[in-house]
């Protein structure tokens, strides 16, 4: 055992997940540790198969096919869209938007996939479970399955009787399935390094988006069952069966989600804590299938992802329960949602910018309506709060820093968005940053958008180099970081919690992400950004109050012309 190790045994959990945040920080003289180089050899294969499995083809729809087509717009009016029977063509839609391909590129003979769910580095840690009971017109048997996005297709991982389903599922909403998420470390500790276990929670919550959006295509709820403990998710998705991994990289498990339909009478009340399957039950059945290996060679150790993972295992079951009520809104009250663009359309298109023009702006309406839509509507109850918050059961932790450079009547300079109106107001951020800053609200912004200017000036430098000197954050539109209430968030929930801060900060990229394509415009993400700097350039005191999560930026593309695009499904699909 290891000198570090061993120091990190002796530390509280809690001490030892701030000990991994404040080591894989990037500094200017000092970047998180990783190989240091790609060894192309050992990639990880993107696609994870259960060789042995059953495998059931899900139908490939037309975008505009009805009635599963609704527009883009109509997302963000409550009940506008009529809710969908849970059928094969449903269910397949549902994945298609949440973790499907959505092309291939390609390259002097070399091609890789892009996706609806965003991945650090296009590695794609992320995978997707379904677990279902007798649904009366699904097609398909009880059990678990698999998502097998290459094949748009799903591995009957365990068939178990309708009754020993049925007790599983006890307590759910009674139409509705189970949605899971695990993450595969390696696929992106193979390039990042110690700094990949934030990416994976990072592409959990872009998961966690797509798929509450691809649920709202169809007129489905979706809630992340929070008080579920780790141990709980391993057992039902069949991660702790080692002889179905064995010699393949390990799966870890991130969450739970009960899906379904709106129009049903939902249940009064719906525990966030999903119980553990009895040993019984577990056994019961059949499983099948055996994770293939993803890299020739053995994945290189990093202690302290192992020390994190550990440190954030969730072991407690919170008894929260949700209490649902029955829509007042009627169905299709709004009759001015504009019909285009569809949102399967805004989905399919949605791709991460590599270089921006330098040029392009927004305008003040537009960029406001992106801000609205990442407001979580904290002192709604969750049923009613946005698409897609009412997802995630906790209040928010996550604020943004912005800078502002080129949206049409606001100055450029450094912003501040409060996301959690009813619960902090100015005062509590004045007190925590720069003297100097005036916190004065924008003209034009709408009242119920909590936005205010900290220091005006040209930032697009500034933005630069906090994101590691990269242009994209100083050519777009506009750049931000994601702010935490860092300790206050981990002291209050447990350390289990410090995955949760990087699931917010992935909801919202992913709304940024439709939102400017829907603009006409491009995003992406930025994971590699100067974690102290950014403290500092914010003035926080002391600084591990407050943590920057996440960078995120939106401007006008530069598209490589010597990349091919061709259709993620097909005959040059192998």
């Amino acid at each position: 055992m290891s000198q570090q190790t061993t120091n990190q045994k002796s530390l509280s959990l809690l001490e030892q997940v701030k000990q991994y945040h404040e080591q894989t920080k990037h500094e200017f003289k000092r970047y998180a540790r990783s190989l240091g180089y790609l060894d192309w050899a050992n990639q990880p294969d993107p696609f994870r198969r259960f060789h042995g499995a059953p495998l059931i083809p899900l139908p490939h729809l037309a975008l505009d096919e009805d009635p599963l087509s609704p527009s883009y717009e109509s997302l963000f009016h409550p009940h506008s869209i009529p809710s969908q029977p849970i059928t094969l063509n449903t269910v397949s839609r549902f994945f298609e938007y949440g973790l499907s391909l959505t092309a291939w590129k390609a390259y002097h003979g070399t091609s890789w996939a892009l996706r609806s769910n965003p991945s650090s580095g296009n590695l794609h840690p992320t995978e997707g479970y379904l677990f279902t009971g007798s649904l009366p017109q699904l097609a398909m048997n009880p059990g678990l399955y698999h998502y097998a996005p290459k094949e748009h297709a799903l591995e009957h991982r365990w068939s178990l009787p309708p009754e020993s389903a049925q007790s599983i599922l006890h307590g759910m909403p009674s139409e509705g399935f189970l949605v899971g998420l695990t993450s595969v470390h390696w696929r992106e500790a193979w390039k990042y390094g110690e700094r990949a276990f934030r990416y994976c929670q990072h592409d959990t919550g872009h998961a966690i988006g797509t798929l509450r959006i691809a649920a709202a295509t169809l007129g489905w709820n979706l809630l992340v069952l929070n008080g579920t403990t780790d141990d709980t998710i391993s057992r039902l998705l069949g991660l702790t069966r080692k002889q179905d991994f064995h010699q393949a990289e390990r799966e870890y498990p991130e969450l739970l989600a009960a899906v379904w339909p709106a129009h049903l009478q939902p249940p009064p009340t719906l525990t966030l804590a999903f119980p553990d399957p009895e040993d019984s039950v577990l056994v019961s059945g059949e499983w099948k299938g055996t994770a293939n290996r993803l890299s020739k060679d053995e994945p290189v150790p990093w202690e302290i992802i192992d020390s994190v993972t550990e440190a954030s295992w969730k072991s407690t079951r919170e008894p929260e329960r949700m209490t649902f009520h029955t829509p007042t809104v009627p169905l299709n009250e709004r009759k001015d949602i504009a019909p285009e663009p569809l949102a399967g359309q805004i989905i399919h298109q949605r791709r991460s910018a590599v270089a921006f023009d330098g040029q392009t702006g927004l305008s003040a309406g537009r960029f406001f309506t992106m801000l609205q839509r990442i407001m979580p509507n904290a002192g709604l109850s969750l049923p009613d709060r946005p698409m897609p918050w009412d997802a995630i059961p906790w209040d928010p932790t996550i604020h943004l820093v912005l800078f502002v450079h080129r949206i049409d009547g606001i100055p450029p300079g450094l912003y501040w968005l409060n996301r959690n109106p009813d619960h902090r107001d100015l005062v509590f951020f004045k007190s925590a940053m720069h003297e100097q800053f005036v916190w004065s609200i924008p003209e034009a912004c709408p009242s119920n958008l909590p936005l205010y200017l900290l220091e005006d000036g040209n930032a697009q430098n500034l933005a630069k180099q906090l994101s590691c000197g990269q242009d994209i954050a100083g050519d777009s539109a506009f750049s931000l970081g994601m702010v935490a209430e860092f300790e206050k968030s981990l002291e209050t929930y447990g350390p289990w919690f410090y995955k949760r801060l990087f699931w917010e900060t992935g909801v919202i990229g992913q709304v940024l992400y439709l939102e400017a394509e829907a603009a006409g415009i491009r995003s992406t993400g930025i994971g590699c950004f100067f974690d102290d700097p950014v403290h500092r350039v914010l003035g926080v005191h002391p600084q591990t109050t407050w943590q920057s999560l996440y960078h995120f930026t939106v401007g006008g593309p530069l598209d490589d012309g010597r990349l091919t695009t061709l259709p993620p499904y097909g005959p040059h699909v192998t």
